[in-house]
């Protein structure tokens, strides 16, 4: 269960740190004169094109198994 969780919390980690990384790469107080060039890690408008598809698509998964059931 420590595994799990360890696992967890590794992968919500490394997005939250992705996260902030690249909001602080395009955020105006970080694009001054001597801001360095940086670019964005995730492409985050395909990523929560993605998330809305897998939602749908668990969405309708889940509606197929009770109609079946019922």
């Amino acid at each position: 269960m420590r595994t799990f969780l360890g696992m967890v919390l590794g992968c919500l980690l490394t997005i939250g740190v992705v996260y902030i990384h690249d909001s602080m790469a395009t955020s105006s107080v970080a694009s001054g004169a001597s801001a360095s060039a940086s670019r964005q890690i995730v492409n985050w408008d395909v990523a929560a094109s993605e998330w809305g598809q897998v939602k749908n698509n668990v969405h309708t998964t889940w509606l197929k198994l009770t109609a079946n059931n019922g």
